[in-house]
């Protein structure tokens, strides 16, 4: 069975997509620990990050970088934070945050968005996307 991330990913459960290739996709997270949080997933579900290949696990980082890249562009932030937690959903996915101080990474305080709102981020990351 599909996770939802697959199935995200899959298009078959919309989201916010900000980037993409062939082996990775990057969204809006629904849930935002900060508006711009985002999850980058490997297409090829694998529930533990360091269960990944070598050449996967790095190829996600590069994804990443890339995406988190974006976001600084897109978001004014002093930092885009970085989270592997992986208890939520069994599929690997990094979170990306912008972030302007450590308390900004609390995921005890969640946002709900407009999807207005969501949609324009979304935008503004994918446009920087390189």
């Amino acid at each position: 069975m599909s996770t939802i991330f697959s199935r995200i990913a899959a298009g078959e459960i919309p989201s916010w997509k900000v980037a993409e290739d062939k082996d990775h996709y990057a969204f809006l997270d629904i849930n935002p620990v900060a508006p711009g949080h985002v999850l980058v997933i490997p297409r090829r579900e694998e529930p533990y990050i360091f269960n990944l290949a070598s050449e996967e696990y790095l190829a996600l980082a590069a994804f990443a970088r890339r995406v988190a890249k974006a976001l600084e562009k897109a978001v004014p932030c002093k930092r885009v934070g970085v989270a592997v937690i992986g208890l939520e959903v069994p599929h690997t996915h990094i979170h990306l945050i912008p972030i302007n101080s450590e308390a900004d990474m609390d995921f005890a305080h969640k946002l709900s968005l407009p999807a207005e709102q969501m949609e324009a981020i979304a935008k503004a990351i994918a446009a920087n996307f390189e």
